[in-house]
């Protein structure tokens, strides 16, 4: 392979996830966590401001010079997609209407798809819960690179295209870990969003489409709230799989920094996090932590000991009943 240096393997454990135990223990310790669990009144309108603004940006770059295009949809709309689809995260668990009403969410959810181009909330729901249930369960978790990606970018030139690419290994990982039939929900959201990039284009013609489909790709890709995907679970210290970031850029991602906490409670929405730490310092504060997404891409990139490899892995039995 030449000039690799690094890991050559996942970290094999043998043990179960942490955020069960420390579940139960927090629970019994503080009762009020559980008045938490509950949905963002706020979150759809957020949304509905969200796609709204994508929708101003495709009617304002319709006359736009290809290289301004292209700029406003790193340094704008890649910022809006982005957050978009942390909102559909959290829409994943329920967290604009409650899991009384799951409808409503996976509704919301294909709504907050339209600017992103193309369709992927419903399919994310379905493999998301396992990111949960099997954390780095071998197979199961698709957030996990697999071998060939962590054979093939380990040189930091390597390592940079990785993460330039991200968008397309998110969608393209789960075909090849863990297929799953194709559910009802994903043609439906395939049909609406289909219908949405054809109304745009007919409307505007192509840069707004371009417009769209180029904020996701540069705003997933090698962008600075992309740092979220590798500060969450790439084992920057031996022992730690899950890790979270209290900085300003939670503004703007619905406090997705709050990983440890969102892992530990995956029903309480992201604007509920800050308060987890706040009743239960003593859980989060000794954590280690990360200061700067843009630091987690440099030293990702850079270091040897950090590459797809760098991820913990474990041998899961599958749950007999599906979420």
């Amino acid at each position: 392979m030449g000039n690799c240096a690094g890991r050559t393997d996942f970290e094999w454990v043998y043990t179960d996830q942490p955020h069960t135990q420390r579940r139960k223990e927090m629970l019994a310790k503080y009762p009020a966590i559980k008045a938490l669990m509950r949905p963002d009144p706020r979150l759809k309108w957020t949304v509905l401001g969200l796609v709204l603004a994508q929708l101003l940006a495709c009617w304002l770059v319709r006359g736009l010079a290809w290289r301004w295009l292209l700029f406003w949809a790193y340094a704008f709309g890649g910022c809006v997609n982005h957050s978009l689809t942390l909102a559909i995260h959290d829409i994943s668990h329920n967290a604009a209407f409650g899991t009384g009403r799951a409808a409503h969410n996976r509704w919301l959810a294909v709504f907050a798809n339209l600017p992103v181009g193309v369709p992927y909330a419903a399919s994310f729901k379905k493999y998301h819960v396992d990111h949960h249930r099997y954390l780095g369960g071998d197979g199961l978790d698709v957030d996990v690179p697999t071998r060939l990606e962590g054979w093939l970018f380990c040189t930091p030139a390597r390592k940079l295209l990785w993460l330039a690419l991200q968008p397309l290994f998110y969608s393209l990982r789960p075909l090849c870990v863990h297929p799953k039939a194709v559910t009802r929900m994903e043609v439906l959201n395939a049909l609406v969003q289909l219908a949405a990039d054809a109304a745009i284009f007919a409307l505007w013609g192509l840069k707004p489409v371009v417009y769209l489909l180029a904020s996701t790709l540069l705003g997933l890709g090698l962008h600075p709230i992309s740092g979220h995907f590798v500060a969450e679970h790439y084992m920057f210290l031996k022992g730690h799989e899950t890790y979270s970031y209290y900085g300003p850029l939670n503004w703007i991602t619905f406090n997705v920094g709050y990983h440890v906490e969102h892992h530990d409670f995956p029903s309480i929405p992201g604007c509920n996090l800050p308060l987890v730490r706040k009743i239960a310092p003593e859980y989060y504060d000794h954590l280690p932590q990360h200061h700067s997404w843009v630091k987690v891409l440099w030293d990702f990139v850079l270091e040897d000991s950090l590459g797809p490899y760098a991820r913990v892995k474990r041998v899961c039995k599958l749950a007999e009943e599906r979420l």
